[in-house]
């Protein structure tokens, strides 16, 4: 029977009194043909596993290798080796699977590299590293659902295949039954997605904001947490083409009432890793030493990981005008001595730089940047009166630039109609999202955190894609 095994985790915080216990879990090493480490996941700690000299033949003691399962019993007892309180004495070892040692690609003892492990996502799991950051997100998962829950929220979940792009951006995977090579056609030679599954055209969803919008005109308040998919041919080390998006709307809120929902909820979440998380965020705080180690003086970061989560929960975010940021940046030394890669002037879209320049040397804490031009931002956000400025705002972190996205919805239908319009957003195909100006009409916002890169910023990590189980980029669907 399986089911009486205790986990790694719990034994090593168990008090020692001779008790019997099964654990199960994989080898990391094997010492002196006595002493196995064993992990099962639970924790980056090993238990320490000591069999007996003598007691088992010289061939199945060459089993357990690096890799291989096991399923031990014995007796828990206080360790009397270093850096560790407990230990197993074994009374039984029996190997659930074997592991070629000439063959397994996970050595643990090379410290293999995080391209290397990517190449083996499906066994990187195992290593210390990628232990720590999805028990990580696992918390960041549930954190992201209580807080929620707390605050009367309702879970809806929107379509992953939609006849919409939320953004206007069109760099959407297309969702199509149809032949590739001879797909029906019109008479003026264009594709006729009539004789599609839908019976029109569909994608992916890129975002599930406009069908949350529907849902918090009937409850106030809900909130989506699903994937999302861009079509962007972007290999960069923030970008994925499918990523997780949790994006709430609320009725019944302004642009002022959206920021203040947004940051109690990033502080929440950090709050949340730091009081279940310790030990794994722990173990990446001194990776993160070891690897910043190796960059330049200047590019390294000011606050160590578990400081820099703990200011973020401790201080109120910095807030200002798209306006005032710009402005910021142009009296900036950086700018003055030409150091920005790209140009800065009203009316731009920052790029990461910039909005890394304002958190990380100009602030030195979050930053909540509200009131961008209206050319760059999308056609549902509420117009200001000055004309030029939209009801937007961005949350600005350090390390990572732009964390959370978002607005109040513009809800007077003649103005949200004439933008769709400037915007070439076909209006009749969108009757359904306008109903909800036409039907009881309310001032509402939302906002969408990228889930990945919460997960960068409270990990440390620099690769978006060593925070997801299996990257998707270009090129790349392996696992």
């Amino acid at each position: 029977m399986f089911n009486t095994r205790v986990k790694v985790k719990e034994l090593l915080a168990t008090t020692p009194e001779n008790q019997e216990v099964t654990v199960m879990g994989w080898v990391r090493t094997f010492r002196n043909n006595q002493f196995i480490a064993l992990n099962d996941g639970s924790t980056n700690n090993n238990l320490q596993i000591v069999v007996e000299l003598g007691s088992y033949d010289e061939n199945f003691l060459k089993k357990i290798n690096t890799g291989a399962s096991l399923k031990v019993t014995g007796l828990l007892v206080a360790s009397l080796g270093k850096g560790q309180a407990v230990e197993v004495k074994a009374s039984s070892v029996e190997i659930l699977g074997e592991c070629n040692p000439e063959k397994y690609p996970l050595q643990l003892k090379n410290k293999p590299s995080l391209e290397y492990l990517r190449e083996i996502a499906h066994l990187r799991f195992r290593t210390n590293t990628f232990g720590a950051i999805f028990r990580v997100r696992h918390s960041l998962s549930f954190a992201i659902h209580q807080f929620f829950n707390e605050r009367g929220f309702v879970y809806l979940h929107t379509p992953i295949i939609t006849a919409s792009d939320a953004e206007g951006a069109g760099e959407t995977f297309r969702v199509s039954t149809l032949p590739f090579d001879n797909p029906p056609r019109q008479e003026n030679g264009a594709i006729d997605f009539k004789e599609d599954f839908f019976g029109r055209a569909t994608n992916l969803t890129v975002s599930g904001q406009l069908e949350g919008e529907l849902g918090a005109m009937a409850f106030s308040d809900v909130y989506t947490f699903g994937p999302t998919f861009r079509a962007e041919n972007s290999n960069t080390a923030r970008h994925l083409a499918e990523f997780w998006m949790i994006e709430p709307e609320m009725a019944f809120h302004d642009l002022e009432d959206n920021a203040n929902l947004a940051e109690k909820f990033i502080r929440y979440l950090i709050k949340y890793v730091m009081d279940h998380n310790r030990e794994d965020l722990e173990f990446l705080a001194q990776r993160l030493v070891e690897e910043e180690k190796q960059r330049p003086q200047a590019e390294r970061s000011e606050m160590g990981l578990i400081e820099k989560l703990e200011f973020v929960v401790n201080n109120q975010f910095e807030r200002i005008s798209y306006t005032e940021a710009i402005e910021v940046l142009l009296q900036s030394p950086a700018y003055k001595k030409k150091k920005f890669q790209y140009e800065v002037s009203w009316g731009i879209d920052m790029q990461s730089e910039h909005e890394r320049y304002l958190v990380e040397k100009h602030f030195k804490k979050p930053v909540i940047v509200t009131g961008y031009p209206r050319d760059i931002k999308a056609f549902y956000m509420r117009q200001n009166d000055d004309g030029k400025t939209v009801a937007a705002m961005d949350i600005l972190v350090p390390g990572i630039g732009e964390i959370v996205g978002g607005s109040q919805r513009e809800e007077r239908l003649e103005k949200l109609e004439t933008r769709m319009k400037e915007m070439n957003i076909p209006v009749e195909e969108m009757w359904w999202y306008l109903d909800t100006r036409r039907f009881g009409t309310v001032p509402h916002a939302g906002f969408g955190l990228g889930f990945e890169r919460m997960m960068l910023f409270v990990t440390g990590m620099t690769n978006i894609r060593d925070v997801i189980a299996f990257p998707r980029t270009p090129k790349s669907a392996e696992f």
